[in-house]
């Protein structure tokens, strides 16, 4: 079983909650669930925020605020591939009219439009994934809950958060001209603000290292280690299942 990952608290404000994006390439290697992509929960539990993929191996998006949820996305569709990466890359904008347009999803530059379950955000609330939880934050956690349970089995790499900036998917990925494969973009250029944050996973000493410009490093969790398996082989990664290495 994995057994690693990384934590870090946010206590800054925000550049705008209203708005975030998040994207990740992430690849499995043991399947079922729940397995945590990324998480931020207070220590009460009342107010949390999650990307995982759930027991039926769909991605669930869930945002909740005072007990209850504001946000809960669960595809249809399942990820069951052990042996490709896939892009996530999650666009909040709650100023949005038209609700299905606050919070998008894209895999691989493509837009998931089906839901099992939808409950969207309502207007101009401010997203848990764009701040720290109310009350006493147990944190946030990269490959698990803060509190180390809910483990993602598999690789991860080129984890960005774009706090105040809700960005086209050709900012993190791109078709290639002959394949149509999607591939990451490894610079992109983009403003993080006040609490966004990068982590390439380039030096294996330290893996938390947030390559934004803001400081923003995470703390390493057990025994992260890099892995050869990249999206296009040109950049590093770290390996949440110990098993796999």
């Amino acid at each position: 079983m994995a057994d690693s990952y990384l934590v870090r608290d946010f206590s800054g404000t925000p550049t705008n909650a209203d708005k975030f994006t998040f994207s990740a390439w992430v690849k499995r290697s043991n399947l079922g669930g729940p397995h945590y992509i990324l998480t931020n929960r207070n220590a009460a539990g009342t107010d949390f925020a999650y990307v995982c993929f759930d027991s039926s191996n769909r991605l669930e998006i869930t945002d909740q605020q005072s007990s209850s949820n504001v946000l809960n996305l669960i595809t249809t569709r399942v990820f069951r591939d052990t042996t490709s990466w896939y892009h996530i890359m999650i666009v909040g904008d709650s100023t949005q009219g038209t609700d299905t347009n606050r919070l998008k999803l894209y895999i691989n530059g493509s837009q998931v439009t089906k839901f099992d379950t939808a409950t969207w955000i309502s207007q101009n609330t401010d997203f848990n994934f764009a701040k720290e939880t109310s009350g006493t934050s147990s944190g946030w956690g990269i490959g698990s809950r803060p509190d180390g349970s809910g483990f993602f089995e598999g690789n991860m790499t080129h984890i960005n958060m774009v706090d105040g900036t809700a960005c086209a998917t050709s900012v993190f990925g791109s078709a290639d001209s002959t394949t149509g494969e999607w591939k990451p973009i490894l610079a992109p250029s983009v403003t993080y603000g006040n609490e966004g944050f990068f982590l390439k996973f380039e030096d294996s000493s330290a893996l938390g290292t947030d390559s934004s410009g803001n400081g923003n490093n995470w703390t390493v969790n057990g025994s992260l280690k890099q892995s050869i398996s990249t999206p296009s082989n040109n950049f590093a990664t770290y390996d949440l299942n110990q098993s796999n290495n």
